[in-house]
């Protein structure tokens, strides 16, 4: 890792994980294969930064914790990438062990049980599915008719206000490390 870290992806230890190498590995991590309208990638930190948004805005009551697993909930790619669902099928158990070995490692690194809580994590979930409705419908080329069937129609309330934001790399980096440090902060 460029923090001079060396992470074994086979069996990853909490020692081994420095938020820095997180917030860089997903500011360069497109989402969508980069197959996205606009000057820049829309990146896995920017998508991460939307998530732990809605997330906020569907549990407005949360504790600072499950929003720091929401802004987390896709970290491990930023060592194994963002693949899109059917090759992470296709790729099997393999890919699901390595992944939740990976998220095991992060979430004790910053004080978070190695698994979340089924209701929180299935919060984070449908946070996700909104954020993919948007990015479909906003920047990847989708009708809402598409979107609307492989994501669900998100409830206007909570979209509303919200925008995807394309960005340099080294800004949201920056921005991912900010949010991260403020909800840190929340949780002392």
């Amino acid at each position: 890792m460029l923090s001079g870290r060396r992470l074994d992806l086979l069996d990853p230890t909490p020692m081994d994980i420095e938020i820095e190498d997180i917030a860089h590995g997903l500011a360069f991590v497109a989402r969508w294969n980069g197959q996205t309208e606009g000057e820049f990638a829309y990146s896995v930190a920017e998508h991460s930064l939307l998530v732990e948004e809605i997330f906020a805005r569907l549990s407005p009551d949360c504790p600072a914790r499950w929003r720091l697993a929401a802004l987390l909930h896709d970290a491990p790619e930023y060592v194994i990438g963002d693949m899109i669902s059917p090759v992470k099928a296709a790729v099997g158990p393999g890919y699901e062990g390595l992944d939740a070995r990976l998220t095991a490692a992060i979430h004790l690194r910053f004080g978070l049980p190695a698994a979340i809580p089924a209701t929180v994590k299935k919060q984070i979930k449908k946070a996700d599915r909104i954020s993919a409705w948007l990015e479909a419908t906003r920047i990847a080329g989708f009708t809402v008719r598409e979107a609307d069937r492989l994501f669900g129609a998100p409830d206007m309330q909570i979209v509303r206000g919200l925008d995807i934001v394309l960005r340099p790399p080294a800004d949201v980096r920056a921005r991912f490390l900010a949010r991260v440090d403020a909800v840190l902060a929340a949780l002392e």
